[in-house]
């Protein structure tokens, strides 16, 4: 059973830095949340409050969100509306497949002029005859009915059929609370029934099976590895007899109520006192990856899984319990990925292999090659294809690919020549007087 507590809103206010007085947004979906408390009193700004997927039997403790203007009940236990004339500002409200018989009591929410939008499909109110033309009629604010908008006049026509239509709604709400009733009692005489018969069950403890005389002699110490087997064969007939226990309660036929939920909660709830987690899988290992398929159920959030990817091992976490399972060969965490079914829901996850296997006592190391390795067998490799692809030039005559792009030849850069000076036995000097010689 889920409680709503103080350390549960603050693990999901994180995005108001785990601050809850001022919280405007928060969510608790499938937290198999029994009762609705204290959300009023710690959380008095909140506007929109996700609620869907847990085990509410009866709207309370929320009176004083005034702001509230979003509430999604979702797939609870509810059977009636109620407590919300304190949400005065409530547009929006969502009642998706629950269990809520007597229609009659939408009348209560004539007090929310600000509510806009209405879910009740899935209820079985809603498979009353005439049930939208009621709700149209009963409630004038609304402008959308499980999602379909209302038209001005479908609203007149309500109006005027009200008068009949509203005593067929009664009689058909009698009909419904004497199914309840029965089906409450049978669910209530089962329920007992199973207590007794665990309550027989602890009493008869183990037939007197094991030896507890202190005064045990030699012998039968000696005897010791000999009853290790039958204690094994034992324990093993024991675990079969609870994976078919378990088998027979999922293969079971029940109806859909509040109580059948809440038994279903309870055996996954004496299944899971161990803190080990039942779960069928499947290891698919190939040469560059290994592939864990995960049988979750269909319909949990994703964000009720933690996926943990080691390079030995990998650990998955589903509401808080771990599966855990040692890998055949090392992985590469970073290049992992995990993805859910949109078919089956189960959770799929793609683990690279890596190159190289790391064991605990030697290392293997592969050859590093250096640069000029890798160069001189890139060039071998080359020709080798160079001379596969060669030709006759005398059939073919193609242009020489490898030389179309010439080197340019470096020239050594050269000193400039000094100049000539001339002498004096050049005819064509002229010699100044005025200008000094040069030295």
């Amino acid at each position: 059973m889920g409680w709503i507590t103080e350390d549960l809103i603050r693990r999901n206010a994180e995005h108001n830095d785990c601050v809850i007085f001022s919280l405007e947004e928060l969510s608790l979906h499938q937290q198999e949340i029994e009762r609705l408390e204290h959300i009023d009193k710690w959380c008095r700004d909140l506007k929109i409050l996700y609620l869907q997927n847990n085990l509410i039997g009866k709207i309370e403790n929320v009176s004083k969100l005034k702001k509230l203007e979003y509430l999604n009940l979702a797939l609870n236990n509810i059977e009636k509306i109620e407590n919300l004339e304190g949400c005065e500002e409530l547009a929006k409200l969502d009642l998706t497949v629950n269990f809520i018989g007597e229609l009659s009591s939408i009348k209560t929410l004539k007090h929310n002029i600000h509510l806009k939008e209405l879910f009740l499909m899935g209820n079985p109110c809603a498979s009353f005859d005439h049930y939208r033309e009621f709700v149209v009629a009963t409630l004038p604010q609304l402008k959308w009915l499980d999602g379909k908008e209302i038209e001005p006049s479908e609203r007149i026509k309500a109006l005027q059929e009200y008068s009949v239509i509203e005593p067929q709604i009664r009689e058909q709400e009698k009909d419904h609370c004497l199914k309840r009733a029965k089906l409450k009692e049978e669910a209530q005489r089962k329920h007992q029934e199973e207590a007794k018969n665990e309550d027989k069950r602890s009493n008869a403890g183990f037939g007197g099976r094991w030896d507890t005389d202190i005064n045990a002699t030699l012998s039968s110490l000696e005897s010791k590895d000999h009853l290790q087997a039958p204690d094994t064969e034992e324990h093993n007939t024991k675990k079969l007899d609870n994976s078919e226990d378990d088998l027979e309660f999922w293969n079971k036929p029940c109806l859909f109520t509040p109580e059948s939920r809440l038994e279903t909660l309870r055996h996954m709830e004496n299944n899971g006192k161990s803190g080990k987690l039942r779960i069928d899988f499947s290891l698919k290992d190939s040469e560059k990856q290994i592939i864990l398929d995960l049988a979750v159920y269909r319909y949990m959030d994703t964000s009720l899984i933690n996926v943990d990817v080691q390079p030995t091992y990998v650990r998955v976490m589903i509401k808080g319990k771990p599966f855990q399972l040692v890998l055949p060969a090392e992985v590469k965490p970073d290049s992992s990925s995990a993805k859910r079914s949109q078919t089956t829901g189960h959770l799929v996850i793609c683990m690279p292999k890596v190159g190289e296997v790391i064991t605990g006592g030697q290392r293997a190391f592969t050859s590093v090659k250096t640069t000029s390795d890798r160069s001189s067998e890139y060039i071998n490799t080359r020709s080798k294809h160079m001379e596969k692809l060669e030709v006759d030039p005398s059939k073919h005559s193609f242009p020489d690919v490898a030389n179309i792009v010439q080197e340019k030849k470096h020239t050594p850069r050269r000193r400039p020549e000094p100049k000539i000076i001339p002498s004096e036995e050049d005819p064509t000097f002229e010699d100044n007087p005025e200008v000094p010689p040069l030295i």
